[in-house]
């Protein structure tokens, strides 16, 4: 029988894939329904609070993840993968925190000056 961390790890891990799929096939309905509506982003070039704005940008962006790795502690839940971002894809990070069964905030880390260098070439 498994204990409760363990479901507690599972649980998380499977709502941020969950969550991740859903944006990578433009399911903003589904993603949108793993997540808080107080949700926070924080990330490199930007943050958002609110889930409304967040997926907004995220219907515009259409990004798309390629998950090499994914883990969980508790309710903390860590990914790494690739990320096309203006024309580059770029190694990203993001720790995923999961509360009462939904996304509540993501901080996302990565080298932004390959995504700053494209632009510029604009």
């Amino acid at each position: 029988m498994e204990n409760q961390s363990t479901l507690i790890r599972s649980n998380a891990k499977e709502i941020v894939s969950r969550c991740m799929a859903a944006i990578n096939n433009e399911d903003f309905e589904n993603a949108r329904k793993l997540v808080h509506a107080d949700f926070k982003f924080d990330g490199v070039l930007g943050s958002r609070d609110g889930a409304e704005a967040y997926f907004r940008d995220m219907e515009k962006m259409r990004l798309k993840y390629d998950v090499k790795k994914i883990f969980a502690d508790g309710d903390d839940v860590c990914v790494f993968y690739n990320l096309n971002m203006s024309g580059v894809s770029v190694f990203c990070c993001g720790w995923y925190q999961v509360v009462q069964e939904k996304i509540k905030f993501l901080k996302v880390v990565f080298d932004p000056r390959p995504v700053l260098q494209s632009s510029s070439r604009r």
